[in-house]
């Protein structure tokens, strides 16, 4: 197995003259090289103008010091087609990049390429494969962006999420998945799919990793701070927790227990109604947004639309006004209803997954344990470090208050200190 890449070490050698970005390129492109056939993460990638903005003068001073991304092909860019995982834009070239690729460019990052999404972010499954074992899925949407970070081939790639896009794939994939809070990066340049739910966020190989390239990337504080806080864990299973796989409960346990044993309070919380009854919520602002978001690609395109995406559309139609209207005053009060409950923790430590990656290629696995911590904008880290019962990673979720991404991601990182020094 690659390793990963650490994109606070890389980092720091750059800084340190250890590296060049060059050096960085030349490592990524080689694992590129090794990895990409099998796994298949690029949906387009140019190894020579990645070298050739590796030789850009003053980039080890600059926030991201050189290191490569990968863009989810779901994002506008100049400089690679814009697939969007579907037929109807093969060849697409956008005039003007999105508003975080920009961002990254702007932070010293190099644009690596465009990661293979599912088509247009949705559920019908790509030809990306899950580099822990290539025979299961790597999760979806952002198939290409989780398995690039754990096929060591990037340090850093961009991803989306507007059920389960971020989160699952990472803990499919073995590595972190940060989903930050509602509107903190901007989605200007994303094809919108439910422009209520829609979320950019980032993988990379620790906690530390995304903390720190969405720090550079956003101009925020969001690394944590090294003051030995010892957080105070909320332990929510849901009421879906019959859906969770026996050793996604045992991943949830043995991450509690790491987590106590390091000096963290971890208690249970029953999430009150008005959070639960918003579960439901999910499916009609989506549906009702989409069926919006997709009306050129249906009136026009229809018969380019995957079986699966169709079917959902045509039913998605019949959402009314009235039920989404009702689907977001639902929304609402569980935001505020969610704000109570966890005013008193640290974060929120639940399931990030069903389970391992399902077998085989035919499904990118269930949002369930994802969609309603996206409806109510909160942010979200998975917390990577642990296997199920076939050896396969099963990651445990963190979700924090929204706004208090910082203190989330400090909370993520205990976790998976304390995971660490439990094995």
């Amino acid at each position: 197995m690659t390793e990963m890449l650490s994109a606070v070490a890389l980092a720091q050698a750059v800084r340190a003259g250890r590296l060049t970005p060059f050096d960085v390129a030349e490592r990524c492109l080689e694992a590129i090289r090794t990895r990409e056939a099998d796994v298949q993460a690029f949906a387009a990638l140019d190894a020579d103008a990645l070298l050739a903005q590796a030789r850009a003068p003053g980039l080890a001073e600059r926030p991201l010091a050189g290191l490569p991304v990968g863009v989810k092909d779901i994002l506008d860019t100049v400089d690679f087609p814009t697939g969007r995982g579907s037929p109807i834009y093969a060849g697409y070239r956008p005039v003007a990049d999105a508003a975080i690729v920009r961002m990254a460019v702007r932070a010293g990052g190099l644009i690596a390429g465009k990661m293979v999404t599912t088509e247009f972010a949705f559920l019908q499954p790509s030809p990306t494969r899950n580099p822990r074992r290539l025979s299961h899925t790597p999760g979806g949407s952002s198939a290409g962006s989780a398995a690039a970070v754990a096929a060591g081939m990037l340090p850093i790639t961009l991803g989306t999420q507007t059920g389960g896009s971020i989160i699952r794939p990472a803990s499919f994939c073995g590595v972190t998945g940060y989903k930050p809070s509602f509107k903190l990066l901007p989605v200007l340049g994303l094809k919108p799919f439910a422009w209520s739910l829609d979320t950019l966020g980032l993988f990379g190989a620790h906690v530390a990793d995304v903390a720190f390239a969405a720090a550079a990337i956003s101009g925020r504080e969001l690394v944590p701070a090294d003051d030995g806080h010892v957080p105070h864990f909320a332990l929510v299973t849901t009421a879906r927790a019959h859906l969770a796989a026996p050793d996604a409960h045992a991943a949830l346990e043995a991450a509690a227990r790491a987590a106590r044993k390091a000096g963290a309070r971890v208690s249970v919380l029953d999430l009150p109604a008005e959070v639960e009854a918003a579960d439901a919520a999910c499916g009609p602002v989506q549906a009702f947004e989409a069926a919006l978001a997709f009306a050129d690609e249906w009136d026009r395109h229809h018969g380019d639309l995957s079986e699966t995406l169709a079917s959902y559309l045509a039913s998605a139609r019949h959402v009314t006004p009235d039920e989404y209207d009702a689907a977001r005053r639902a929304s609402r009060r569980a935001r505020h209803a969610l704000a109570d409950a966890a005013a008193g923790f640290d974060a929120i430590l639940t399931f990030s997954a069903t389970g391992e990656a399902p077998a085989g290629h035919a499904t990118t696995g269930s949002p369930v344990f994802n969609r309603l911590w996206t409806l109510t904008g909160a942010p979200c880290v998975n917390v990577a470090g642990l296997t199920g019962a076939s050896g396969l990673p099963i990651g445990v979720q963190v979700v924090g208050r929204f706004g208090r991404d910082r203190t989330t991601l400090g909370a993520a990182r205990f976790l998976e200190r304390a995971i660490h020094d439990g094995h």
